[in-house]
């Protein structure tokens, strides 16, 4: 095994081509209802269900769609 060296030389590195890519961790409290959809479908394509959340939620962000909300009186 090849002893740590005090210094390295980092002069010819090259940044991470798939930094921009990068996912940020959040918590988000989710319907089961929701969870069980997403999950079903991740069964059907053998794709995780995060991914499928993931690819849903950005396929909204980039066609910037609008969810339409109208919220009746109370009486």
């Amino acid at each position: 095994m090849t002893p740590m060296r005090k210094q390295y030389d980092f002069g010819a590195a090259r940044g991470n081509p798939h930094a921009r890519r990068l996912k940020k961790q959040v918590t988000i409290r989710l319907d089961e209802r929701v969870l069980d959809y997403f999950k079903s479908m991740s069964e059907e394509n053998g794709i995780p269900y995060q991914t499928l959340i993931n690819l849903y939620l950005l396929d909204c962000a980039e066609k910037e769609r609008r969810l339409s909300m109208k919220w009746g009186k109370r009486a």
